[in-house]
């Protein structure tokens, strides 16, 4: 059974800084291209960073430069340093695990974001 489970949310004033981590469990994480994603209340779900399996990465235009995404295969675990946090930047995270096929690809459950003085 295949398992993401994202950690690393809470509250954070503006300005602050968090870390999320997502560890995965039941997948060859290395051959997987790791994502995070978020989605607010009343939006669609969308694409924050992503990282390849060669470590290669990509990001949303709303968060370059504050945001980076890299990954520790040996831990099987992908992260989102996230600093200079914006009220804008409120959402549920999530994580995202695809094949180098595109498919299969999983999910986890989300962890909560909110940036507020």
């Amino acid at each position: 059974q295949v398992q993401l489970v994202e950690s690393g949310g809470g509250l954070v004033q503006p300005g602050g800084s968090l870390r999320l981590s997502c560890a995965a469990d039941g997948i060859r994480f290395s051959t997987y291209h790791m994502g995070w994603y978020r989605q607010a209340p009343g939006s669609q779900r969308e694409l924050v960073a992503v990282i390849s399996t060669g470590s290669s990465t990509n990001y949303a235009n709303s968060v370059k430069g504050r945001f980076t995404i890299s990954r520790d295969n040996a831990e099987s675990t992908v992260y989102l340093q996230m600093n200079n946090l914006r009220p804008e930047d409120t959402a549920v995270y999530y994580c995202n695990a695809v094949a180098r096929s595109g498919y299969p690809k999983y999910w986890g459950q989300g962890t909560q974001v909110t940036v507020s003085s």
